[in-house]
């Protein structure tokens, strides 16, 4: 049998979104890798579709790799602007060189260019108007900042 090659798969522009962070919770080395627990404080989403704020609560239960490597295992709620509640998963990877990854860990404002910051959304809700969030994969790509982390978020078509 021959393989068919399939086409790659379009993006189509859904939201960009900023979480403000607190301060992290260090449990140190465990036997999954070092840990680190970084509260979502807040932030804002905004695209054509959909609008609103990431209400407070939220956590990035993350794990530092031997390599550097940053995985990401985030959950966080957002509301829109007509009050519906959509809960909003990611598992991400963030990795550089490692002079880039610590100035992100110094809390300095770093090029997105000189590192990769991905990861996949998911979405939940039992809202009507929204439940194609429900039926449709997602990609972002990420930045972080100062206090922030800042995704752009697409569909997969």
């Amino acid at each position: 049998m021959t393989l068919e090659r399939l086409p790659a798969p379009n993006l189509e522009f859904l939201f960009d979104l900023y979480v403000e962070v607190g301060a992290p919770y260090l449990p140190g080395e465990t036997p999954i890798g070092n840990r680190r627990i970084i509260q979502v404080t807040g932030g804002a989403f905004e695209g054509p579709e959909l609008k609103g704020i990431v209400i407070p609560g939220g956590d990035d239960w993350i794990t530092v790799r031997d390599d550097g490597t940053v995985v990401q295992d985030v959950r966080i709620l957002l509301e829109t602007e007509d009050k519906e509640i959509i809960l909003m998963t990611y598992k991400g990877l963030r990795h550089g060189p490692k002079e880039v990854i610590k100035r992100l860990d110094n809390n300095e404002d770093v090029d997105p260019s000189e590192y990769y910051f991905r990861s996949s959304p998911v979405f939940e809700t039992a809202s009507k108007k929204y439940d194609w969030l429900n039926k449709t994969v997602f990609l972002s790509t990420g930045k972080r900042v100062p206090g922030k982390a800042v995704y752009s978020l697409y569909k997969v078509l």
